[in-house]
C-alpha cells in the first residue's frame, strides 16, 4: 500500500505548480537547470520563487532604493576625514540593501567613495526583495585588470588554473594596499 504523502508535501507541491504556472511567459534555460539537478521539492520552490522575484523586479538605479533617494557628497568637496565618515556610512547603507562590495581593498577610500558615487549609485540594478538575495558589486573587472585580480585577490588554485590558461608570468601575490573590514552576506 502507497504511503500518502503529508500535507506539507502537497502543499509544497502545489506551491511547485503555481510557481512554474507563473513563471512560463519567462521560461528560458534557467528552467532547464532543474531538469537536470536533483532538488527537493522545498529547495526548488526557493530557487523558482526566486526566478520569479527576479523577473518581476523593477531595474531602478541603486540610489532610488533608498527612502529618500541615496545622495553623497561630490568627493571635490570633502576632506580626507570627512570623506572617509561618508563612505563609511555608505558602505553601511548599501549593505542594508543587501549590497556587498567586493575587491575593495586596492582601492583608497577616495577612489572607492568615487566609485560608490560615479558607478554604484546610478546604476540601474534589479532590486529584488528577498532577504535571501544579495547583490554582489566587484569593484574590480577581473577580465578588464586580471594582474591588480591575480596580484591581491586570486587564491592559489586560480592563479595556477589563469597561468595553465594564459601561459602568461603571473605577478607575486601581495596584500593589498588599503586592507578594511567589509560588511559580508552571512553565509548559509
Amino acid at each position: 500500500m502507497p504511503i500518502a504523502p503529508n500535507a506539507d508535501e502537497v502543499e509544497q507541491l502545489l506551491l511547485n505548480a503555481r510557481l512554474r504556472d507563473e513563471l512560463e511567459p519567462f521560461y528560458d534555460e534557467s528552467m532547464e537547470i532543474l531538469n537536470v539537478r536533483k532538488l527537493s521539492t522545498t529547495k526548488e520552490n526557493e530557487f523558482l520563487a526566486s526566478l520569479l522575484a527576479w523577473e518581476r523586479a523593477p531595474t531602478v538605479p541603486i540610489s532610488q532604493w533608498f527612502e529618500p533617494e541615496l545622495k553623497l557628497p561630490t568627493p571635490e568637496t570633502l576632506d580626507d576625514e570627512t570623506l572617509r565618515m561618508h563612505l563609511a556610512n555608505a558602505i553601511h547603507q548599501l549593505y542594508e540593501k543587501r549590497i556587498v562590495l567586493e575587491f575593495t581593498e586596492h582601492l583608497s577610500d577616495r577612489q572607492l567613495y568615487c566609485l560608490i558615487v560615479r558607478d554604484i549609485l546610478p546604476s540601474p540594478e534589479k532590486k529584488i526583495d528577498q532577504p535571501k538575495n544579495f547583490l554582489h558589486w566587484h569593484c574590480l573587472d577581473e577580465g578588464a585588470d586580471p594582474e591588480l585580480w591575480l596580484r591581491y585577490y586570486a587564491s592559489d588554485q586560480e592563479r595556477a588554473e589563469w597561468l595553465a590558461e594564459n601561459g602568461q608570468s603571473l605577478p607575486p601575490q601581495q596584500t593589498p594596499p588599503h586592507v578594511r573590514k567589509m560588511p559580508r552576506r552571512a553565509l548559509e
